[in-house]
């Protein structure tokens, strides 16, 4: 009976998505691949249903809002389904309810208030202090890779530069006498970031008894070079940050991005102000700088719970 049952359920709901389908073809002229598409996510759904034991025609808004929450959380051996998916399910879905209720096989509209779930924001990777000390020691010696190595990292913690502002950097770019550097951001946008003194020093390095063994006669600008003179490429500054991260156990808490988040976070929590950080990182919007103020109060909880006698921690 119950086999019965669900062949019945099976069978009025694949007519609906039929008679849907046929609709978009024929009076809306919507797209092969659009119908596909529209058709997946409506499986999908079915599925969904199934699983809650909700039939089509009784569905609610919290059903759907369900469904789409399954997917953006995924699961299952399943990826979380990106924003722009959600979005077209979504409309799916609005699109598909409508129909149903225009051709009076149901009189409520669950879709009302339908919304694709966004996605969790993650709190980028952030090294502490003591992790930043133990990568920035890594590259020891005065060989030509070192020295290149520490001034790589150095520079770009120090002044929180993404992986192509590093590899972009000439000669003229810095100023250690200042110590100021100017960086080429999204959009080629310039900013001039401050150097700290230890930055100095690793770049200083570089520039008398390093860089000369490699460039020699070559006419190249570039300030951070590979071993053959010519300019280091994202692929060689990842290769560099990964092996040193791999040295001191850090293989599978950073990437080169890490560098700028540790950047900002530890001047927040330094109690620098967030317009003066906005404005080092190159962010056209201070929304987007926001996001390390949570990093600076998550770390500033976990010191508290630590420390306090009467924090439960």
């Amino acid at each position: 009976m119950a086999a019965t049952e669900t062949d019945a359920h099976q069978g009025t709901f694949e007519h609906h998505v039929l008679d849907f389908l046929a609709y978009l073809e024929f009076e809306r002229g919507l797209s092969r691949n659009t119908l596909e598409a529209y058709r997946g996510d409506l499986l999908q759904l079915g599925a969904s249903l199934r699983r809650r034991g909700v039939d089509l025609l009784d569905a609610q808004h919290p059903d759907l809002q369900g469904f789409l929450s399954e997917l953006a959380e995924g699961g299952e051996g399943r990826a979380p389904a990106s924003p722009a998916t959600l979005q077209r399910k979504a409309a799916c879905l609005r699109s598909f309810f409508r129909h149903l209720r225009r051709e009076s096989v149901i009189t409520h509209d669950p879709t009302a208030d339908l919304r694709a779930p966004r996605k969790t924001q993650r709190l980028p990777k952030v090294l502490s202090r003591g992790e930043v000390t133990k990568l920035l020691a890594s590259p020891r010696g005065t060989e030509t890779a070192a020295l290149r190595d520490r001034a790589l990292l150095e520079l770009m913690y120090a002044c929180g530069l993404r992986a192509s502002e590093a590899v972009n950097l000439d000669v003229g770019d810095v100023d250690l006498r200042h110590g100021v550097l100017r960086a080429s951001g999204k959009g080629n946008k310039e900013r001039l970031v401050p150097i700290g003194r230890e930055a100095i020093a690793a770049t200083a390095a570089w520039l008398q008894r390093g860089r000369p063994e490699v460039v020699r006669l070559r006419d190249e600008p570039a300030l951070l070079t590979n071993l053959r003179g010519g300019r280091l490429t994202r692929q060689g500054l990842y290769k560099v940050v990964q092996r040193h991260a791999k040295a001191v156990g850090l293989q599978d808490r950073m990437s080169p991005h890490t560098l700028r988040h540790t950047f900002a976070t530890h001047l927040l929590a330094g109690g620098c102000d967030l317009r003066s950080v906005q404005e080092m990182l190159g962010h056209a919007d201070i929304a987007t700088t926001q996001i390390y103020t949570h990093l600076s109060a998550e770390r500033l909880r976990d010191v508290y719970h630590r420390a306090h006698p009467r924090a439960g921690g």
